[in-house]
């Protein structure tokens, strides 16, 4: 599914061009960065209202197709560039600059009628794996409940679905297909939410934003029960369910002053736009490469 928003608004002066910058800017690609994408556009409208950025949810993978077809000038991504996409960019002459914008960590949610606290990795593979014909979380240990679940992912055009079944079921793209899929990240909490035995798994920041609607299930990957907190996935003890959050950005788009401007200003405010956006922030070492990664996106502008 794709979702879009145009934000534009009345604005004053700023530093990053005293409000005199005007054209567009074209953003897709993670429904997980969206929230920041959106946050990011709206704080810099606020100086630069001159600028219309448009901000598109069609996932990952979607967003790199369209990316690498130079259709969009920033790629919002929550895993990298995989070689199929390079070389799709490459063919098309596109040249890019990766730039890490936040950090993530994919929540196993459960409706709270299931009772469920925490799950090891090896249980969430017996759910997810391709073939697997687990329907109640009983048949992995009698403790749980007999329930049927009703089971919500991501897509297939999802980095957070490649993400999790890379590291939960040990190859990118295996999963079971009887499940509810969906790229927007809202119809899952809502999917999980309204069915008594809805199991699933998303970003963190959409589950934490559910509140008690939503279990957040602890991962067991042998070193204990954990879960996603902004210490946790910061200091990858959430593991392997944490992971950096980027946006890609076309080198020939950062000649236009206000694709400049704008990423500028994302990654100077990358630790307030986080918070908004209710992702986990870099930590001091991540922003002093992600502003790295940036100056080589302006020294390659063309």
């Amino acid at each position: 599914m794709v979702l879009g928003v145009s934000l534009t608004a009345c604005g004053g002066s700023s530093s990053s061009g005293g409000g005199n910058l005007s054209g567009s800017i074209r953003v897709d690609g993670s429904s997980t960065v969206f929230p920041l994408a959106q946050a990011a556009a709206e704080s810099f409208n606020q100086d630069q209202g001159g600028v219309k950025i448009a901000v598109g949810e069609s996932g990952t993978g979607g967003g790199f197709q369209k990316f690498c077809a130079g259709e969009t000038d920033i790629s919002d991504a929550s895993r990298e560039i995989s070689p199929e996409e390079v070389a799709a960019c490459k063919k098309a002459g596109i040249t890019y600059q990766q730039v890490q914008v936040a950090n993530d960590g994919i929540a196993v949610v459960a409706n709270p009628a299931l009772g469920v606290d925490c799950l090891t990795t090896d249980q969430l593979k017996q759910i997810w794996n391709k073939g697997s014909q687990i329907n109640s979380l009983s048949q992995l240990d009698p403790k749980f409940s007999t329930t049927k679940l009703s089971l919500f992912g991501p897509g297939t055009d999802s980095g957070t679905f490649d993400f999790f079944t890379e590291k939960i079921n040990g190859e990118k793209g295996v999963t079971r297909e009887s499940y509810q899929a969906s790229e927007d990240d809202n119809q899952l909490v809502t999917g999980v939410e309204g069915d008594k035995g809805g199991f699933g798994y998303f970003g963190y920041s959409y589950a934490e934003a559910a509140g008690s609607k939503l279990t957040i299930v602890g991962v067991d990957s042998g070193k204990g029960c954990i879960k996603p907190t902004v210490a946790t996935v910061q200091d990858g003890t959430y593991a392997p369910l944490a992971r950096p959050l980027f946006m890609y950005v076309n080198e020939k788009s950062m000649a236009k002053p206000q694709v400049a401007a704008f990423l500028t200003s994302a990654v100077d405010n990358a630790i307030s736009i986080a918070g908004t956006a209710k992702l986990v922030p870099m930590t001091d070492a991540q922003l002093a490469t992600a502003k790295t990664q940036l100056a080589t996106a302006e020294k390659n502008a063309k």
